[in-house]
């Protein structure tokens, strides 16, 4: 049985595996050879040959446990036709919105679209050096998606004035979201993911009165249509103000925490396996309080099933010898 899914199936608590959000990239100096011959980052995920290799970068370098497809959550849009760019110190920009547009789109046209990166994780996944390694698979959340759809940018801080202000066009893009989710998930798993992360990045933005409907309700139909095809699935439902009503609704097989949360109380709270916590930060500092960081949450939960990881995705002036220190940290714990 595979790391990760000793601890979420079996419930394990005799070790921790290790792997670390966006593993494969921008800290890396073997990434950034390859990212400066190649401007274009949705072709560069496009390109299954490349992304294969950035995937497998972390692996050959570090004892990690999972390895976690070079993709980008924006794939879903720029499947359904929607303009997607990323910009030098901006971030992603995406074109207009148009319904009509995007509802004419069929499973066929979207699969095309993105198929290659499929392909790459039919590669990652055959290959003989993971044998005994997990082939993490992900998507965006519905509502996080539909942030970025209507938002046509990062949202940072908040979201357009009128974001609201189209209730059908928020419904129908939702369902529109949700069905291709759904076509994404089950190609990443057919093609040999064992295990699904949601990421919902900016669950924080929301207002408890509106957490049923965008985040709840539509999450929980992914989780269950993950569950039927027989494959663990972790949500990250960041900044979210109460992670106990999440997982008492959407009940994923386990939940990451980010950095704001106190794992004192999610321990308390939580019943379910629980990955992540860790503040990217303390990458940034030194050894000593590195291990003190990461012991903090190895001890509060050592009788709990618990996968090691960041609070949110590993940030790009990071030292490659600080993750290999926090892996040795973990493995020897």
């Amino acid at each position: 049985m595979k790391p990760l899914h000793k601890i979420i199936i079996n419930k394990d608590t005799s070790f921790n595996p290790i792997w670390i959000m966006r593993q494969a990239g921008r800290y890396l100096p073997e990434f950034r050879e390859i990212r400066k011959k190649n401007s274009d980052f949705i072709n560069l995920c496009l390109n299954d040959d490349l992304s294969s290799e950035i995937t497998l970068q972390p692996i050959k370098r570090f004892d990690l446990d999972a390895a976690i497809i070079f993709s980008d959550i924006l794939m879903l849009p720029y499947g359904l036709g929607q303009k997607v760019e990323f910009e030098k110190n901006f971030g992603p920009r995406l074109g207009k919105l148009n319904l009509n547009e995007i509802s004419k789109i069929d499973e066929i046209d979207f699969v095309e679209k993105i198929h290659r990166v499929y392909k790459a994780v039919k590669k990652v996944s055959t290959n003989p050096n993971l044998n005994d390694k997990n082939i993490i698979g992900f998507v965006g959340a519905p509502w996080t998606l539909l942030v970025y759809m209507i938002n046509q940018q990062s949202p940072k801080k908040n979201l357009k004035k009128d974001f609201f202000k189209d209730n059908f066009l928020i419904n129908r893009i939702l369902l529109i979201i949700e069905r291709f989710l759904k076509v994404h998930i089950k190609n990443q798993i057919d093609n040999g993911a064992n295990i699904i992360q949601i990421f919902d990045s900016w669950a924080g933005l929301l207002e408890e009165k509106d957490l049923p409907n965008y985040i709840y309700t539509p999450t929980l139909n992914l989780v269950n249509f993950v569950k039927s095809l027989n494959v663990p699935v972790i949500c990250f439902p960041r900044e979210i103000k109460n992670y106990k009503e999440f997982c008492d609704i959407v009940k994923p097989d386990a939940i990451s925490i980010d950095y704001n949360v106190d794992p004192k109380k999610i321990l308390k709270d939580i019943k379910i396996p629980i990955q992540g916590g860790l503040d990217p930060k303390i990458l940034l500092t030194d050894y000593d309080n590195l291990k003190k960081e990461a012991f903090k949450y190895l001890e509060i939960f050592k009788d709990h099933p618990y996968i090691f990881n960041l609070g949110h995705g590993i940030l790009p002036e990071t030292d490659p010898i600080m993750v290999e220190n926090i892996i040795k940290i973990v493995k020897n714990y």
